[in-house]
């Protein structure tokens, strides 16, 4: 009997992209948060929320939470952040 051996490795290469120019401050910048929508993510978020804003000026912070926590970002949240000067992004497990 002969034992046949799959490779579950995908073969194409995703493009690449380019990095974003590095910020030299946060002030008066927009943060956007994503979520994976799991619990952790909450007290973590809320709390960095606070610390960007306070000590480092931050404008304004922008939550979304994608509608899949195993997915990737849904299209719509994709497409926002491009309005956003900085992004984070969090797993709450």
């Amino acid at each position: 009997m002969a034992l046949k051996v799959l490779d579950p490795t995908n073969e194409t290469v995703p493009p690449l992209g380019q990095t974003a120019p590095r910020l030299t401050s946060l002030a008066g910048k927009t943060v956007g948060f994503i979520s994976n929508g799991k619990e952790g993510t909450k007290g973590f978020f809320a709390h960095l929320d606070r610390l960007l804003r306070e000590e480092f000026g931050v404008a304004d912070v922008v939550m979304r939470v994608k509608s899949n926590y195993s997915a990737p970002a849904d299209r719509d949240i994709v497409d926002e952040i491009a309005r956003w000067h900085a992004v984070v992004t969090g797993i709450g497990d």
